[in-house]
């Protein structure tokens, strides 16, 4: 038999003919396929924001942007944040996780034993912040007082003015749905823990506003400066509890950021006024003039 010899035509249309591979794919696995989300989980906001979404639910990086415009705004901060990346992180967890936006702040003790009208209005101006998170993330913010037993030991307190004085602060956050804590429960679990004080030591501008600030309320053993320089030793391990106990938080204080040392080292600060904008005097060291 002879074989005839293909035309060049031929082999042209060869080689531009699609290949055709038919492979069945089992029914259950098709439908597998159909549903299959695959997510990038090493940053939540990016997960989350790969995932298809309701109609009407917005995107979780511009939800995030919403929550942090709600209140990063010169109606509460007294300065810029210590870090808008950190910031966000918390922000973006909270969200991820369909979570309230986690809070903690220092609440102290100045000369009163009762809860007066700063105290009330500062608190009604905290609502206010968590308001305006809840405007537009239905799961708000949560505000966890921390109230600080351990600075007013050392300012010279007795024990039951100090217990009176936090337990009456806890009726008045409670009936904003706030949470509240003391902050030596925190250094005694973090102690168990393992968890060792920050070695910073303090530059001298720092340990001069601490000292003037001990010459006003200090009034424990020794002079306003060993109170200050106590202080300062104190916060280097109440820093690494709070971290410790709430590391996913962002950290208000109503001091500035020349304080920024003993704030903890990892978590977002948020630098806000006390009482309204304007105002960043401490509601426990003011005059109740109600009284």
């Amino acid at each position: 038999m002879f074989h005839t010899k293909p035309s060049s035509t031929d082999a042209v249309a060869r080689v531009r003919a699609p290949m055709r591979t038919i492979v069945e794919i089992p029914q259950t696995t098709a439908i597998a396929q159909r549903n299959l989300k695959i997510v990038d989980r090493s940053h939540p906001a990016r997960a989350r924001s790969r995932v298809e979404r309701p109609d009407g639910e917005p995107r979780e990086d511009l939800l995030v942007e919403k929550i942090l415009q709600a209140f990063n705004t010169w109606s509460f901060k007294r300065e810029q944040p210590d870090n808008l990346a950190t910031l966000r992180e918390a922000i973006s967890r909270a969200v991820y996780q369909k979570e309230p936006v986690p809070f903690v702040l220092y609440w102290g003790k100045g000369p009163r034993s009762h809860a007066g009208a700063p105290e009330a209005t500062c608190l009604d101006y905290l609502d206010s912040f968590a308001a305006r998170i809840r405007k537009v993330y239905d799961k708000g913010a949560a505000l966890r007082l921390i109230c600080t037993d351990t600075h007013a030991n050392l300012n010279g307190h007795l024990p039951q003015a100090i217990d009176d004085y936090f337990s009456a602060i806890r009726l008045q956050a409670q009936a904003r749905g706030f949470t509240d804590c003391r902050l030596g429960e925190l250094v005694r679990a973090a102690k168990e823990a393992g968890v060792e004080p920050s070695g910073i030591d303090p530059d001298p501008y720092t340990l001069q506003k601490l000292s003037d600030c001990a010459a006003k309320w200090y009034r424990g053993d020794g002079n306003a400066n060993e109170g200050a320089i106590e202080y300062y030793r104190m916060n280097m391990i109440e820093k690494r509890a709070v971290e410790f106990a709430f590391p996913h938080a962002i950290f208000i204080t109503f001091n500035g950021s020349e304080f920024r040392s003993l704030f903890p080292d990892n978590m977002p600060i948020f630098y806000m006024y006390s009482l309204k904008r304007g105002v960043a005097v401490k509601p426990w060291f003011m005059p109740d003039e109600a009284q």
